[in-house]
């Protein structure tokens, strides 16, 4: 009988390889919000076969990136102005005791990521490059989950991030003046974490996801995003 705690190392598949090329792609705007994704055309861009194709398809579904029709086809997800408002409301709740346990729990760690996300988006203005700036953006918020030590906030949390990286840069990007408000919310929330001041943050922290919440929404009604291969269904999910 085998000693408990062992573990053997799983090379990684190739469909999550994949997953993870796809994944990113959209999250950067290389594919649009809503296209088709056809799994010849992304075998061969990616040569591999359709197996794997398949699979990370499946893949990102769970994980609320495409949608999967019967008979019809995969498509990048398309948000609702419900979906916004729900995933929003979610991040409110999450994000907010997620940073009181990081404070708590991994406060320099936290401290030393949310800094670099600063950084990152310095930089990223500086040579006004949007992608870069939502990046980090992400990153930073994803710093106060990944402090938390709480498996069951982070695995909760996790179903949704993608969704939540994708809408941060199809979103906010067409708008103009939004990353400016960003980054001074971004500071404020790294500076008060600096100082332990929690009572600080929870104010700030709302009003900028309340403020993201009305950019997106904006955005998806004024049809600044993507969407070429958006279906009839789609676009209510």
């Amino acid at each position: 009988m085998l000693t408990t705690g062992l573990t053997i190392d799983r090379p990684r598949s190739l469909a999550a390889t994949v997953a993870d090329r796809l994944r990113q792609a959209i999250i950067d705007m290389e594919i649009p919000l809503g296209s088709e994704l056809s799994e010849v055309a992304v075998a061969e861009q990616l040569g591999v076969s359709r197996t794997p194709v398949r699979e990370a398809l499946s893949l990102l579904q769970q994980q609320g990136m495409v949608m999967i029709i019967p008979q019809k086809g995969s498509y990048v997800f398309f948000p609702s102005e419900q979906d916004i408002i729900d995933l929003c409301e979610f991040r409110i709740v999450i994000e907010s005791r997620a940073v009181s346990f990081a404070m708590v729990r991994q406060r320099e760690a936290t401290l030393k990521a949310l800094r670099k996300s600063i950084a990152g988006m310095e930089q990223a203005r500086e040579r006004r490059d949007p992608v870069a700036y939502s990046r980090a953006d992400t990153t930073f918020h994803e710093a106060f989950i990944a402090n938390c030590r709480n498996k069951y906030l982070q695995a909760s949390y996790a179903l949704v991030a993608g969704p939540i990286a994708t809408m941060r840069s199809h979103l906010s990007i067409p708008l103009a003046g939004v990353q400016n408000r960003s980054y001074m919310h971004h500071k404020q929330i790294a500076d008060a974490f600096e100082e332990g001041d929690i009572l600080v943050i929870e104010p700030v922290l709302t009003e900028h996801i309340l403020a993201t919440r009305q950019s997106y929404v904006q955005a998806l009604q004024q049809g600044l995003i993507g969407g070429q291969g958006r279906t009839e269904k789609g676009a209510d999910t």
